[in-house]
């Protein structure tokens, strides 16, 4: 029997609506935002509510008054008896089992639900395509409830909706945890391809871009306690394995040599036995086959008159003295050649001052050991490009970028989601369709890096990322995104995301207008969160969810 905690109260200057009731309960009685609250209705309806806010009132008539009845200011008197106080609640309707949505009345009972309720109260009851993203509790002591809770994978990774946005302040808000979590749940759901047709395979390319935590992804968790592989099997129905069919992916670096440094914070040791197993690479690139790529240096530089771009095609189509480049050392001389005063060649459309910049940002970014004369394969070496072609259903590519300076990490990026992109347009003549994955997740923390409001508009990388996020769910092309400061990336891209997982943000960032539609009482709850627990938004949610995740499944490093 569901136990009864208080009344509707309906007053003159407070009256319910189809969307809101209030109700008094007792001052002792422990609710808490998120939780589900039922009300008896007409025709022996149920409506249920989402508490938002509570407030605790007495009949002292001003805060004089109670100063006054404690004997003017004497904290240590001891009322003879206790003011007259009570709880009233907020809740937000979220549904009636009738579909009658006329006002509650004044004086209807309020109860908590079960969780039963719960589920049908928040439309988790009949998800269709569930995909475990978390567990909610409610209530407390004795009336604790702990349920399961699942998107619509169709409207996380298509064909509904797609793409995932989280934002939370840096090591606090677990947002790689969070993302690896769903990512492993949705392998787990479409690895097996066993009843799993060609329409709904998957496979997933994530970025590293901060110490080693994604360089052991598919090694296990030694230290997950027996509560949380209790959550994961009991609650949440997945595994408790690491992920499968991974393969690892680093920047060149030469470790027989003593004078090169490892661009990575792998262990040596580590990457070489992970070589040795043939499930890692090191990453080059050539100058004939990745000089298409050549603009995405330029992503963070502001080009307004296109100069910058206008060299990169002369360059790219062998104007001038470019049509026998074929290392680049040797377009680094070509350019230094250009950017001599008083030259008498005949290309002199684009001015020595632009060259001169030209040279500048190139040679920096060229001196990296990445950028060499050939691959060889033997060695496990590889060009990024021809991997992500050449990517598997089911596989997870792990790109290691985090050792490498910012406009680098920009360019890998680029590079590869050009590539999966030029995939999914069909523009590799060397694969069939039907053994491309019908859908490819892209994972990338740090998206403020390469979306924000500040990237210049000219950025190729920003457009790409832009038509993916416009465009993607289409193309197969799903896009999780990870940044600390959500209001400071680019409307568009955060526009277009079907999902939302708010983690604990500082109260700089929930003043700003991205979050103007979430309650008082939920913002305010945003700069406490902890870590393995998120606000969750998603579009067959009726309203917003606190969810909290179990540890990750796969190796963890300290302070990682």
């Amino acid at each position: 029997m569901s136990k009864i905690i208080g009344k509707v109260a309906a007053t003159e200057k407070a009256p319910t609506t189809i969307d809101v009731f209030f109700f008094w309960t007792d001052k002792n009685r422990i609710l808490n935002p998120f939780d589900v609250v039922k009300v008896e209705h007409i025709d022996k309806s149920i409506t249920y509510g989402v508490v938002e806010a509570i407030s605790h009132i007495t009949d002292s008539s001003s805060y004089l008054s109670n100063y006054i009845s404690s004997d003017f200011g004497d904290v240590e008197l001891q009322s003879n008896m206790n003011r007259i106080g009570m709880n009233y609640v907020k809740a937000k309707v979220v549904g009636n089992n009738s579909n009658i949505y006329t006002p509650v009345l004044d004086g209807s009972k309020v109860s908590l639900a079960d969780g039963d309720e719960i589920l049908q109260a928040l439309g988790l009851d009949e998800i269709k395509n569930p995909m475990p993203c978390g567990y909610i509790e409610m209530y407390r002591d004795e009336d604790k409830k702990i349920l399961p809770v699942n998107f619509n994978a169709q409207f996380l990774i298509g064909p509904e909706g797609a793409h995932l946005n989280i934002s939370g302040i840096s090591g606090l808000a677990a947002k790689t945890s969070y993302s690896m979590f769903l990512l492993k749940a949705i392998q787990e759901k479409y690895g097996n391809q066993q009843g799993i047709n060609d329409d709904n395979s998957v496979a997933f390319v994530v970025f590293n871009v901060k110490g080693r935590d994604l360089l052991s992804i598919d090694e296990p968790n030694i230290d997950l306690s027996d509560d949380d592989k209790k959550v994961y099997k009991e609650m949440l129905g997945l595994e408790t394995k690491p992920f499968e069919n991974v393969n690892y992916f680093y920047p060149y670096s030469d470790l027989s040599s003593s004078k090169t440094k490892t661009f990575s914070y792998a262990d040596e040791n580590d990457i070489e036995a992970q070589i040795d197993n043939n499930k890692a690479f090191k990453y080059k690139y050539v100058f004939d086959e990745d000089k298409n790529s050549l603009d995405l240096l330029f992503a963070n530089v502001e080009d307004s008159s296109g100069t910058m771009e206008s060299i990169v095609n002369f360059i790219i189509n062998g104007n001038g003295k470019f049509n026998d480049i074929d290392s680049w050392a040797t377009l680094k001389n070509t350019v230094s050649e250009y950017t001599q005063s008083g030259r008498k060649d005949s290309d002199k459309d684009i001015s020595v001052m632009s060259w001169r910049k030209f040279k500048r940002i190139i040679n920096k970014s060229l001196s990296h050991p990445i950028f060499q004369k050939a691959i060889v394969s033997a060695k496990n070496e590889t060009r990024l490009q021809e991997a992500v072609s050449n990517i598997k259903k089911n596989e997870v590519q792990v790109i290691d970028i985090a050792k490498l300076d910012q406009d680098t990490q920009a360019f890998v990026f680029g590079d590869v989601v050009r590539a999966i992109y030029d995939l999914k347009l069909g523009q590799n003549e060397n694969r069939d369709e039907k053994d491309i994955p019908s859908r490819i997740i892209i994972f990338i923390d740090e998206l403020n890096k390469y979306a924000s409001k500040d990237v210049p508009k000219n950025s190729p990388i920003l457009r790409q990322i832009l038509d993916i996020s416009e465009r993607g769910r289409s193309l197969g092309i799903v896009l999780f995104s990870v940044e600390q400061f959500k209001s400071a990336i680019h409307d568009r891209v955060k526009g277009n995301c079907a999902t939302h997982a708010y983690g604990r943000a500082n109260a700089i960032e929930i003043s700003k207008s991205d979050y103007r539609f979430v309650p008082e009482v939920y913002k305010n709850m945003m700069t406490r969160l902890s870590p393995g627990e998120y606000i969750l938004e998603h579009p067959v949610f009726r309203s917003l969810l606190n969810i909290k995740f179990p540890k990750p499944l796969y190796k963890q490093f300290p302070n990682g």
